[in-house]
């Protein structure tokens, strides 16, 4: 099998090396938008080995103070040729500066600024082969006993509780699979909450991707680029969401079940996610999905309406 990264690698490129901060003795720097990213990634399985393809060309824009005189300057970081032929030491990287005085920060770009954008490399390559590829090389089937050890409840069980986070539940594809239970608080009114995932304009806001929302029994949900797709099954005005839900990097056609549940709390709301038929390679990935990329960025989105209403 063979996954296109392209998509998946610009966000992460964006998310490793936009605002990472350079302070040194004559000033600080960060670097600010990632201004050109061109070039593909992909993932091959092969035979059970894994087998990585890239090749980019990036520009970075930077800024910095002098530590003694309070000047700012300005610059760019190039990367013509990051790819699985080179090692990440071995990479050019090349700081250039707008004209001016300020050599000085150009030389902490240049020593400590390098140093810093490398680990940054480090970490996008260090996920592509961990965060992205999981489930490409799939589990063997669960033998006879295990499987019949792990059969699901009866469905419309009322029993709460009775699945642990790491107990096995078989779903859909034969793949061991777990639950996924997490709480946050909001400082929203449930309302408003609801409506962050109901209403197609301020998903595509916490989001920053386009999306399809059809917040409908039976409508359809797809949001960060295809990563994340679904479909309504159940909405509760202002109470509950209960979605089937599944990311691209799974099994095909294996979708786990989410239930969204929110409680009012005087100005704030509890949100109560349980996400059964996770599959286990993906219990971490998915929590972070959530974590990161759901509930973070509803806070952000949260304070900036808040800010702007202020």
């Amino acid at each position: 099998t063979e996954r296109d990264a392209t998509s998946w690698s610009k966000r992460k490129l964006k998310e490793v090396l936009e605002g990472l901060v350079v302070e040194g003795e004559a000033g600080r720097c960060e670097i600010g938008d990632l201004k050109h990213v061109e070039g593909e990634a992909s993932c091959n399985s092969r035979k059970g080995k894994l087998i990585f393809f890239y090749e980019w060309n990036l520009r970075l824009s930077w800024k910095g103070t002098v530590k003694e005189s309070g000047e700012k300057h300005k610059g760019s970081v190039e990367i013509p040729n990051l790819s699985e032929e080179n090692e990440v030491d071995d990479t050019e990287i090349n700081v250039s500066k707008k004209k001016g005085e300020g050599d000085v920060l150009k030389d902490l770009m240049r020593t400590e600024g390098t140093t810093k954008v490398r680990e940054a490399l480090r970490d996008y390559l260090k996920a592509l082969k961990t965060e992205f590829t999981l489930g490409m090389i799939l589990p063997t089937k669960a033998p006879v006993g295990q499987e019949l050890a792990m059969e699901r409840k009866p469905s419309g069980s009322t029993v709460q509780d009775s699945v642990t986070p790491q107990s096995l539940d078989m779903v859909g594809v034969k793949i061991p699979t777990v639950r996924i239970h997490m709480k946050e608080v909001f400082n929203s009114p449930a309302d408003e909450l609801y409506s962050i995932f109901t209403k197609k304009e301020l998903v595509q806001k916490f989001s920053k991707c386009p999306a399809v929302i059809e917040a409908e029994k039976g409508g359809k949900l797809q949001m960060f680029e295809g990563c994340v797709s679904g479909e309504y099954t159940e909405l509760v005005p202002s109470q509950r969401i209960v979605l089937k839900w599944r990311c691209r990097s799974w099994p095909d056609e294996h979708y786990a079940t989410v239930a969204l549940n929110f409680q009012d709390l005087a100005a704030q709301s509890e949100l109560e996610l349980e996400c059964k038929g996770v599959p286990v390679s993906h219990e971490e990935s998915t929590r972070q999905c959530w974590k990161k990329q759901y509930f973070e960025e509803i806070h952000i989105l949260l304070q900036q309406s808040k800010d702007n209403m202020e």
